[in-house]
């Protein structure tokens, strides 16, 4: 800086020293102790007067105490669930019999009268279009419910609880203790999991996070599990208590998720992602009374449309191959039986079987369209639809659907498999996508894609080699 530019400067800090008043430094010092009165007057506690903090602390007593923090998790945890699962299936039941039951047919006349030729009739309505239909029905209702109360725990302040409760237990496992947070967000989408990931500073902490979200059973696996619970877990009692059982058996899938993030977060940081732990100071906020209108844009807009909209993008190539491979023939045999029948050996081994693995090849896209894809493929595998093959569907009770699936040849040991798998296995192709995006690697996406498999076909092994030792 040259010396003119140096006086220049001088000579306008002379200026505004003028306009800015004499008593400026003793106005600014009397607004500041004015401020620092103002904050004291506000924290400051006298004796005999009530401690407006005493419920708050309290609170916190409860919810982070050793003894009474981790059931307090489990039960609000199975209150969510129970609720989403609940209320979940009216609105589901709806959505279904609007898209399945009232505008396909509606659809499938429109077609014929316009001409269409059968194979394009097939491959949009009854491909393209069903499975569009099924996400939305199946995905729609449970986000609306749980993403909002999962908002409203957030905006309360008790999710920093969860954090601080679980950070122990990350740390020794060599994680973050924040990645409870995007553990817990992983139960409605993974692929919103693995964005929250953001919030974890340490790349190599955030990484794990990233990895390890798929354990966290995601909305578009809670059918699966609720389902194959009812049918082969729940039956195991009388009725009356079949509900019961078949809950338990979910939220026991749901806590030993929980137990493979820390298992899988502790291997990576002894081998592949070794390092120190970051410190996490984290400062428990204030609770706060929710915000009703930012809670519900948060959660629908932000979260649910938007994970929706992700999933039906997938969903629609996912609906035309089940299509394609139920309807073209080699031999007099549909390519989904041939298939069926190639990886039947392999599955059988496992404790699985050909449907099931060609469906969650099938259903790579959206996690929704699992139950469906199985249900349609043990159809066309046992020839036992009079439509036609190919068509994604909704059998009427639980009761068909468990006769079904019991004609298909399937056992106790294949619906425990079945749950197991749907808790280890590849994420889908929305999470996948997400996964490249946040770390930018193909290396860490396929690694975050194929760990999970291994993991699913080792645990399913085990499983089947113990019970036939007992059976």
């Amino acid at each position: 800086m040259e010396n003119k530019d140096i006086q220049d400067l001088l000579d306008l800090a002379s200026e505004l020293r003028w306009e800015v008043g004499e008593n400026f430094h003793d106005t600014l010092v009397e607004g500041i102790y004015a401020d620092a009165a103002h904050i004291a007057q506000k924290t400051e506690i006298k004796i005999g007067e009530p401690n407006p903090y005493n419920f708050e602390r309290k609170l916190d007593q409860v919810l982070t105490s050793k003894k009474y923090g981790f059931p307090i998790m489990i039960l609000i945890l199975s209150i969510i669930l129970w609720l989403t699962i609940q209320g979940a299936n009216y609105p589901s039941g709806l959505l279904a019999s609007f898209f399945l039951e009232f505008l396909h047919p509606i659809l499938k006349t429109g077609a014929s009268q316009v001409g269409l030729p059968w194979w394009l009739d097939g491959f949009l309505i009854d491909g393209v279009y069903l499975a569009l239909g099924w996400v939305i029905s199946v995905m729609l209702p449970p986000m609306a419910i749980f993403f909002p109360m999962f908002t409203l725990l957030e905006d309360f302040g008790y999710l920093p609880r969860v954090a601080f409760n679980l950070d122990s237990l990350f740390k020794k496992s060599g994680a973050h203790g924040k990645q409870a947070l995007t553990m817990s967000m992983g139960w409605g989408c993974n692929a919103a999991g693995v964005v929250a990931t953001r919030i974890i500073d340490s790349p190599r902490e955030r990484l794990i996070a990233i990895i390890t979200n798929n354990f966290s059973l995601c909305n578009g696996r809670w059918p699966t599990q609720i389902l194959i619970a009812t049918i082969f877990i729940g039956a195991l009692v009388p009725d009356s208590f079949s509900t019961i059982l078949a809950s338990i058996a979910v939220i026991n899938i749901a806590l030993l998720g929980i137990g493979f993030t820390f298992l899988s977060s502790w291997m990576l940081s002894k081998t592949l992602l070794k390092g120190e732990v970051s410190t996490f100071a984290l400062e428990l906020p204030p609770y706060r009374p929710p915000n009703l209108w930012t809670t519900l844009y948060t959660s629908l807009i932000d979260r649910t449309l938007i994970v929706l909209w992700r999933a039906m993008v997938f969903a629609a190539p996912a609906g035309a191959i089940i299509w394609l491979i139920s309807n073209i023939y080699v031999d007099n045999l549909s390519l989904a039986n041939i298939t069926i029948d190639w990886m039947d050996g392999f599955g059988l081994f496992f404790g699985l079987n050909g449907v099931i693995l060609l469906a969650y090849v099938v259903a790579i896209p959206a996690n929704e369209i699992v139950i469906p894809t199985i249900l349609m493929l043990t159809v066309a595998h046992l020839n036992l639809m009079g439509a036609g093959d190919g068509v994604m569907f909704e059998l009427e009770s639980t009761t068909e659907t468990a006769a079904l699936l019991h004609a298909g040849g399937w056992t106790l040991l294949t619906g425990i498999n079945l749950m197991l798998f749907s808790l280890l296995h590849n994420p889908c192709s929305t999470t996948i996508y997400t996964i490249y995006q946040e770390t930018k690697s193909w290396k860490w996406t396929a690694f975050a894609s194929i760990m999970p498999v291994i993991l699913g076909f080792l645990v399913t092994f085990l499983v089947t080699q113990i019970w036939q030792l007992f059976h």
